[in-house]
C-alpha cells in the first residue's frame, strides 16, 4: 500500500520540515506548490491507483486558489483525507474546513512530529472506516413505514429504501454511528468523538451542518421519512424500532 503523503504548500521552508518528519516516519513525502498541480496530482491516471497519496497536507493560503476551494473541487471525486495548515486560528475558519471535508486543522507555526502524529491517527481511524459486505438494519421511522438502511463497503454505499445515497466519508461515518446506537442520544461531543475524532469540542456545530446535509439527501429520495431526531439541548438519535 502507497504511503505516500501529498504536501501542497508555497512555502518551500515549510514544506521541507514536514517532508523530513514524514520521511523519518516512513512515509514518502511529495510536494506541489499550487491547487492545481494538487488536483491533477490527485486524479489518477489508468494504472496509477495503487501509487495515489494515502493524505493531503493542503495550505489554506497558496498562491492560485485557496486550499478551501482545493479541497472543495478534491471532494467532487475523492474522499482522501486532507489536513489543513493555515495561519488563522478563527474558529469559523475551522468550522469551514471541516464541513466541507477537512479532517483536521492545524494552525501555524507547529510541530512537523505533532503533524505526522496527527497524520497516523487521521489514516488509522480511516482505516477502521470500513463495514461488512451486505450488512443492514431496519429501523422505524417517524412514519407507518419503516426505513430500510444497508450499508456496505465503504465507498461509501448506503441504500436508503433500497436506493444509493450519494455521502461524503463524514455523512457516511455519521449515519454508521446513528445506526450502531438506534434509538439512544448521542450528544455532539459523542458524535464528534467518534466520527471526528480529535477535534475539539469548539467545533460541534458541524455536527449540525452534517446532520442537515444527512437529512437533505434522505429526503430525496423519501420526503416523507426523518428518522434522524433532533433533541434541543441533548443531540441527536435515530429511531429505534
Amino acid at each position: 500500500m502507497s504511503k505516500t503523503v501529498l504536501i501542497v504548500e508555497d512555502e518551500q521552508a515549510i514544506a521541507d520540515s514536514i517532508a523530513y518528519a514524514l520521511r523519518t516516519d516512513g512515509f514518502t513525502p511529495r510536494h506541489v506548490m499550487l491547487g492545481e498541480h494538487a488536483l491533477a496530482a490527485l486524479r489518477p491516471a489508468p494504472g496509477e491507483a495503487a501509487q495515489m497519496p494515502v493524505l493531503v497536507v493542503l495550505d489554506v493560503g497558496l498562491p492560485d486558489m485557496s486550499g478551501l476551494e482545493v479541497c472543495r473541487r478534491l471532494r467532487q471525486f475523492s474522499e482522501v483525507p486532507v489536513i489543513f495548515l493555515t495561519a488563522r486560528s478563527d474558529e469559523i475558519d475551522r468550522i469551514v474546513g471541516l464541513e466541507i471535508g477537512a479532517d483536521d486543522y492545524v494552525t501555524k507555526p507547529f510541530s512537523p512530529r505533532e503533524l505526522v502524529a496527527r497524520i497516523r491517527v487521521i489514516l488509522r481511524r480511516a482505516g477502521v472506516a470500513q463495514v461488512p459486505r451486505e450488512t443492514g438494519m431496519t429501523i422505524a421511522a417517524p412514519v407507518a413505514a419503516p426505513a430500510r438502511f444497508e450499508l456496505r463497503a465503504l465507498e461509501a454505499k448506503v441504500l436508503f429504501h433500497g436506493q444509493p445515497l450519494d455521502l461524503t466519508r463524514y455523512e457516511y461515518l455519521l449515519l454508521k454511528t446513528l445506526l450502531a446506537h438506534p434509538g439512544h442520544v448521542l450528544s455532539r461531543a459523542q458524535l464528534m468523538e467518534r466520527v471526528w475524532s480529535g477535534a475539539p469540542d469548539t467545533l460541534e456545530r458541524t455536527v449540525d451542518a452534517h446532520v442537515k446535509s444527512l437529512r437533505a439527501k434522505l429526503r430525496v429520495v423519501d420526503a416523507q421519512v426523518d428518522p434522524i431526531h433532533t433533541h434541543r439541548g441533548l443531540g441527536y438519535s435515530l429511531a429505534s424500532a
